[in-house]
């Protein structure tokens, strides 16, 4: 099994943030582990999470969630979790959740 990617600090993959196909990604080889959203004004609709097999139980998905929110965050948008991912993430981290859209539900 081989271990994901990491940032300098050795503890998390490296997370990448394109704007042009909407989503946060972390790439492995030829296989992506991604987040999807599509934004509405300035509500982030987080609509997909996938991982390879191969990287899932890592902490990826979460990488990426944990990404995506902090994104939100500091641009000030609201979030609608569309993928269950992400609803159970925000869920289990109530600090997120003020960041939820109204009428958003988890």
């Amino acid at each position: 099994m081989s271990a994901p990617p990491s940032s300098a600090d050795g503890k998390t993959p490296d997370v990448v943030h394109n704007t042009a196909a909407q989503r946060f990604e972390i790439v492995f080889g030829r296989d992506l582990a991604r987040a999807d959203y599509r934004m509405d004004g300035k509500v982030m609709r987080l609509v997909h999470t996938e991982v390879p097999a191969a990287q899932e139980g890592k902490g990826i998905a979460g990488a990426l969630v944990r990404a995506a929110l902090a994104y939100a965050a500091a641009q000030d948008f609201k979030v609608a979790p569309m993928c269950s991912y992400v609803r159970s993430y925000m869920q289990r981290h109530p600090e997120t959740q003020p960041l939820l859209a109204p009428g958003s539900a988890l």
